[in-house]
């Protein structure tokens, strides 16, 4: 005979089935516990036991609650929301930033401009742990368990909260080597006689958008290129390698321009539409957001330089 759970000993259990339903999968469930995906497992097996309804519907593809599931999950959440924002009160005011943050950022981005500047924010926070994940897909913030997403776009969903870093800018470069050998565009329409590195995308031919620095002309040039890739990281360096004229987002060109290995082509004009203007913290909405999140989207906006010197490198301690 099945020994009857006393309920305060499934205060975790239940915790845990509310955790699997916002996030959807045991294995993102588990990332956000910081518990095993078999842990998770036991716990939801333990609590259907005592409850005596199935509380969970498993498939080999996904996971949802039952009606019973979803019952308890109503009853509970917000409960457990209250005792985690009151618990993480406290702590913040004796204690200060502490415990696992976890981050998500585009490839790029994030070894450029986001990993140098773990170090100084770790220094100065002792006691945070930073789970850096640097992935192009654009992840769920609430089913894959993050805590806080670095994304270059125009805009996020109503549903999350996003703070401005800084703004940033589209630019194009090229060697001297390569302008020496095939001249320096002067105009936009000039970039139709030069080999030209662009950002591979799925919406078929490339075309670079431009305006005037006065704001009094437009013009969109379709432009050809003998290579094209989804990193601007690989784009620099084609360009450095002297193949020809790139368009990179500022954080990836500023090294090679401060250096003079790359010059900006096309000065007077500001290139439209090719990637997003400002750099983003977004996390999913909570009442209260959490000290250790707070204070390095704050480091964040203080470490990383505004608009026109995004691209030099960050100093990791600044303040």
């Amino acid at each position: 005979m099945t020994k009857t759970r006393r309920l305060e000993d499934l205060w975790s259990h239940i915790h845990c089935l509310g955790v699997l339903a916002d996030t959807g999968s045991y294995t993102a469930a588990a990332r956000r516990l910081q518990i095993s995906k078999a842990s998770v497992s036991q716990r939801i097996v333990e609590l259907e036991q005592a409850a005596g309804v199935p509380l969970v519907r498993r498939t080999t593809r996904s996971v949802s609650l039952t009606e019973a599931g979803a019952s308890l999950v109503d009853h509970t959440a917000s409960a457990y929301q209250r005792i985690e924002e009151g618990f993480s009160a406290v702590r913040d005011l004796s204690e200060g930033p502490r415990g696992v943050l976890s981050v998500t950022a585009p490839v790029a981005l994030g070894r450029q401009i986001v990993a140098p500047l773990i170090p100084g924010f770790l220094k100065r926070f002792p006691e945070v742990r930073i789970q850096l994940e640097l992935s192009d897909h654009l992840a769920s913030l609430a089913t894959e368990g993050f805590d806080l997403a670095i994304r270059h776009v125009a805009g996020v969903p109503d549903t999350h909260v996003a703070s401005l870093i800084c703004e940033t800018r589209s630019i194009l470069v090229a060697t001297p080597e390569y302008l020496s050998k095939h001249g320096t565009p002067r105009t936009p329409t000039d970039l139709a006689s030069h080999n030209c590195l662009h950002y591979l995308r799925r919406s078929g031919a490339a075309t670079w958008s431009f305006e005037s620095r006065a704001r009094d002309k437009r013009v969109a040039v379709p432009v050809r290129g003998s290579f094209t890739a989804n990193n601007s990281e690989v784009l620099r360096e084609a360009a450095a390698g002297s193949l020809g004229i790139a368009l990179l987002p500022d954080f990836s060109a500023g090294p090679a321009l401060q250096s003079g290995a790359l010059v900006e082509v096309l000065q007077g004009w500001r290139v439209a539409g090719e990637f997003a203007e400002r750099l983003y913290a977004v996390r999913p909405y909570t009442p209260r957001v959490p000290l250790t999140v707070s204070s390095f989207v704050h480091y964040l906006r203080q470490a990383i330089p505004a608009s026109e010197g995004l691209g030099r490198a960050p100093a990791p301690d600044a303040s």
